[in-house]
């Protein structure tokens, strides 16, 4: 009788941890993105969480991959995750296949290098 129990709470358990969504962490720091490029699968839920490790302002711009993707918590109003200096911000989305440019829109941070590429398949 025991092992019924038990092997229910496995199960739910297991179902439980299951459905967590996966979860990738993007530094943003002065003049670059860390990973690069970013590596998602297609159609797994996904949790992007922006650590900005500066002092100061920057974004993370990505209007297409926004745009294709299924955001079902956060938001990235314009297809841009806008941070302040040492913020971090949460979207949990579902990406869809394809190759993406993202870069930070504040003036000439894109030009000193601060631009990536977010890669889902």
């Amino acid at each position: 009788m025991i092992a019924r129990p038990m092997i229910l709470l496995v199960l739910f358990a297991s179902a439980s941890t299951a459905a967590q969504p996966a979860a990738v962490t993007i530094q943003v720091q002065s003049f670059s993105y860390n990973p690069t490029p970013i590596h998602l699968k297609a159609g797994v839920p996904t949790t992007l969480t922006f650590v900005n490790a500066a002092g100061t302002g920057h974004d993370f711009t990505a209007k297409e991959f926004f745009a294709h993707s299924r955001i079902s918590a956060g938001a990235a109003p314009n297809g841009e995750i806008d941070l302040k200096g040492h913020e971090t911000k949460t979207v949990t989305l579902v990406p869809q296949a394809g190759t993406y440019h993202a870069h930070c829109s504040h003036f000439m941070h894109k030009q000193m290098g601060m631009e990536t590429s977010i890669i889902v398949n």
